[in-house]
């Protein structure tokens, strides 16, 4: 009986990820022109390392230097800022934003510009606790690591639109005489 409830029980839970829209991510398909790519990211950090983990298991090849056949994306800005949002009558500070700026550009290994400087920006809210001043730091971090994850997809989304462009490009060009 209870091997039948189990059973029930995750053929149910399955349907209903199924039916939510849940997919897994794709890695990313980028152009012969950007298999070998250089990131140049300022600071590095944990988006260097994120963004370069995620090339990779997308058969991308991240080259230590720049140079001839080897495109680039290039990182020079990538900050977090905190903002005060609200106030309590009581002069306290009760809800703070995280802001993640990330500004990149990308050259394919030609050195033609495929996406010009990009600026994309991300926030988070986050209520603060002036009683539990190390729950805060711990929160606060963790919306830094969700930004950092959002962000590589969010890059990673634009280096896929910008191959499509490139590849319906030369679909076009090879098309005309």
């Amino acid at each position: 009986m209870s091997r039948l409830l189990k059973l029930s029980l995750l053929l149910g839970l399955a349907a209903l990820l199924a039916g939510c829209g849940f997919h897994l991510r794709q890695s990313v398909a980028l152009p012969p022109s950007m298999q070998h790519i250089h990131l140049a990211v300022n600071n590095g950090g944990d988006l260097q390392r994120n963004l370069a983990r995620a090339l990779r298991n997308s058969g991308i090849t991240i080259e230590d230097g720049s140079g001839p056949g080897i495109a680039e994306l290039v990182v020079p800005v990538a900050a977090f800022r905190t903002q005060t949002l609200s106030i309590s009558g009581g002069a306290r500070i009760t809800e703070y934003s995280v802001q993640y700026t990330v500004k990149f550009s990308v050259a394919d290994a030609t050195g033609n510009v495929l996406l010009p400087e990009q600026t994309v920006q991300m926030s988070r809210e986050y209520s603060y606790d002036a009683t539990n001043t190390i729950g805060n730091d711990a929160q606060v971090e963790e919306i830094q690591r969700s930004l950092v994850d959002d962000m590589v997809q969010s890059i990673l989304f634009r280096l896929q639109a910008a191959a499509r462009h490139v590849d319906a490009a030369a679909a076009d060009g090879s098309s005309k005489p």
